[in-house]
């Protein structure tokens, strides 16, 4: 079974590519979706993850919540689905 992760602090340069490469370093990834402003295209500094399997899942918050990513300190825990979540009308996810 998928679970899904939500991710805080990203930095303003990563993309779906780059947040789905580092969370594959933890275990199988199902998607990876970074939400950007609108306008300038550029993270938001959120994110979701769905990882395939809880192995993955364990890991990939116990490697990744709290440390260093491209000089931001990341944020991540288990979540509901990104559509409950509400998006400021400058972000969309991508």
């Amino acid at each position: 079974m998928t679970q899904l992760l939500q991710v805080g602090n990203l930095p303003n340069s990563i993309d779906r590519r780059l947040l789905e490469r580092l969370f594959a370093l933890h275990g199988p990834v199902s998607t990876a979706q970074v939400s950007v402003h609108r306008d300038t295209g550029l993270s938001t500094g959120a994110g979701f993850v769905e990882m395939a399997s809880e192995d993955g899942c364990t890991a990939a918050i116990a490697a990744l919540n709290g440390h260093e990513y491209l000089g931001s300190i990341l944020s991540v825990c288990r979540c509901d689905s990104p559509q409950n979540r509400p998006i400021p009308r400058n972000e969309a996810i991508v």
